[in-house]
């Protein structure tokens, strides 16, 4: 297991929403805080604090990932030509747990980082076991053979809580997944809404 699998729920309770909209979080039941101070009303944010808040919460979304991981998508995406914020998205979503996850292959993204660190992916018939990978568009994502039986893939097929992307082609019966291109903003299906031009914002300043 992951050490971040167990704090998918405590980062909806740190946000205050349910970002993946998942049915079991418990945003659902009580949408304040953690801790006994979680009541307290909200003081309004400083931009900073918005700025700090997207990017925790779009960096808890694909996994929790570690400062220094996230720091360099967006490095990545500040280099090339376009829209940063735009393109720190595609890059996130070019992730290989982001597509596996996507396809509805497992049923979290804790569960898909998991999932191909144990092997249980090829991309283009190469296994690939880095939740990092960076697929390329016409990349073509497949289960394992004996891996395509395990309960949870066969459980997140069936799950009718999300649908797959347009930008992803899967077969279910086939267990493969063909990325067919780079996603915008709009395209992808978040739960709630994401900002990523306060995670530019942010750093920018910092």
């Amino acid at each position: 297991m992951t050490k971040r699998t167990s704090a998918k729920y405590k980062i909806d309770r740190r946000m205050g929403e349910n970002i993946w909209g998942r049915p079991k979080s418990p945003v659902n039941k009580r949408e304040y805080g953690p801790g006994q101070h979680g009541q307290r009303r909200k003081g309004k944010l400083s931009d900073f604090g918005l700025q700090l808040r997207a990017k925790q919460k779009l960096k808890g979304y694909y996994g929790d990932l570690t400062e220094k991981q996230f720091r360099r998508i967006y490095a990545d995406a500040e280099r090339q030509r376009g829209d940063t914020g735009e393109l720190l998205i595609g890059l996130l979503e070019r992730r290989l747990d982001a597509v596996v996850y996507r396809a509805k292959f497992v049923p979290t993204i804790f569960a898909a980082r998991q999932f191909v660190n144990h092997g249980h992916v090829t991309v283009n018939g190469q296994r690939v076991n880095i939740p990092s990978y960076r697929v390329k568009e016409g990349d073509v994502i497949e289960v394992r053979g004996k891996s395509k039986q395990l309960a949870t893939v066969l459980e997140a097929v069936q799950l009718a809580e999300r649908d797959v992307p347009d930008y992803i082609d899967a077969d279910h019966s086939k267990m493969t997944a063909t990325f067919v291109r780079t996603p915008g903003l709009g395209d992808v299906p978040y739960a709630v809404q994401m900002e990523p031009n306060l995670v530019i914002e942010y750093y920018a300043q910092n």
